[in-house]
């Protein structure tokens, strides 16, 4: 429920009463999804963390806060849907472009785009809230094909960690939506 309005000029509007629509499930409301209680960050390479925030195991989407507190790397992949980022701290970028993301920086990454993902060196750790459709496809040192990463196996990764940090397995599927 939104706070007690002061000064707004809203302040008089009424809720709506009717707020889900038949089978409508209940928004995810996740505050400070970026915080550092690490037991949420799943090992997604050596260097490199995945906190999911939302998933749509249906549509094999998922949203999350990619995280390295050092360099990191994610190997080389592509994504055969449009990916959306967006810098929350740190510096990170791919070897295959010129530019550099930092703090406040959106990302758009084009279907079919191969890519390596890196974190450089920086004083604050790199996180990046990431919005994936569909699966990574993993490229060998040619670009060429080499294995799949989809929701199913992010699911299976997440709730394997969150059982071994005492979570429990089924956190992960109070994101599903």
């Amino acid at each position: 429920m939104a706070e007690e309005a002061r000064n707004e000029f809203w302040r008089g509007i009424k809720p709506i009463e009717k707020v889900f629509q038949p089978d409508a499930l209940p928004e995810v409301y996740l505050p400070n999804i970026a915080d550092d209680d690490e037991r949420y960050y799943v090992p997604l390479s050596e260097t490199v963390f995945t906190k999911p925030i939302w998933i749509s195991p249906q549509r094999n989407m998922w949203c999350d806060v990619l995280m390295a507190k050092g360099p990191g790397l994610v190997n080389r992949h592509y994504h055969p849907h449009e990916v959306f980022a967006y810098t929350i701290s740190g510096k990170w970028g791919y070897l295959e472009h010129d530019w550099v993301a930092t703090a406040g920086d959106f990302i758009y990454e084009t279907p079919g785009e191969g890519h390596t993902l890196v974190a450089y060196e920086h004083p604050d750790p790199m996180k990046v809230h990431f919005k994936v459709t569909g699966p990574l496809i993993w490229l060998d040192e040619n670009g060429e094909p080499d294995g799949y990463f989809d929701v199913h196996m992010y699911i299976d990764m997440c709730k394997k960690h969150y059982d071994e940090v005492g979570i429990g397995a089924d956190y992960i599927e109070k994101l599903f939506r």
